[in-house]
């Protein structure tokens, strides 16, 4: 039994802290995920559930299939590293950094700060600045995300997708 206000808090738990699994085809079998990628998992769950938390909405939970779709197109992206949508099925947020320093956390905390150009009042950005990438993180009907993570070849510095469903971001839409 779940109460209402701890459920979406103990699925996450249960999602970090447990033994998750995943695969990278569908042709391997599953493997225990190590404490290294619940880090990254926890690093790109924590901003955004956080700025989620804060307009009282339920938090967004892991999905292995759409960490698989991450990292499929983060793979493609790490020969050139272009800031380029997969333009898939599923919301999608992507980010990139030069070096090979560049964390999940500072990715997620890249678009959350998108929030100080979002005016609700008028479903806008304001100043000429982008905002959806934090409107996709509180979109009201959007609750899985996968994420990933790759270093480009050629010292082109890092790059990062989470993808989102259902998707949001819809034209003329308020995220909440």
């Amino acid at each position: 039994m779940c109460f209402p206000k701890l459920c979406p808090t103990i699925i996450v738990f249960f999602f970090l802290n447990v033994l998750i699994f995943t695969s990278t085809n569908a042709s391997t079998p599953p493997t225990r995920t190590t404490r290294s990628q619940l880090n990254v998992i926890k690093q790109f769950l924590t901003f955004q559930n956080k700025a989620r938390a804060a307009l009282h909405m339920p938090p967004l939970v892991w999905d292995t299939k759409l960490a698989r779709y991450a990292d499929m197109y983060a793979r493609q992206r790490r020969n050139d590293c272009l800031l380029k949508h997969s333009n898939g099925p599923y919301g999608e947020n992507i980010f990139w950094g030069s070096g090979d320093g560049w964390t999940p956390a500072q990715a997620a905390l890249a678009w959350v700060a998108e929030q100080r150009w979002y005016s609700y009042g008028s479903n806008s950005c304001g100043g000429g600045r982008e905002c959806g990438h934090y409107t996709q993180i509180v979109w009201k009907t959007t609750k899985r995300i996968g994420c990933a993570r790759v270093t480009c070849f050629g010292g082109r510095g890092v790059f990062m997708t989470c993808n989102y469903f259902p998707p949001g971001n819809y034209i003329g839409e308020k995220p909440y």
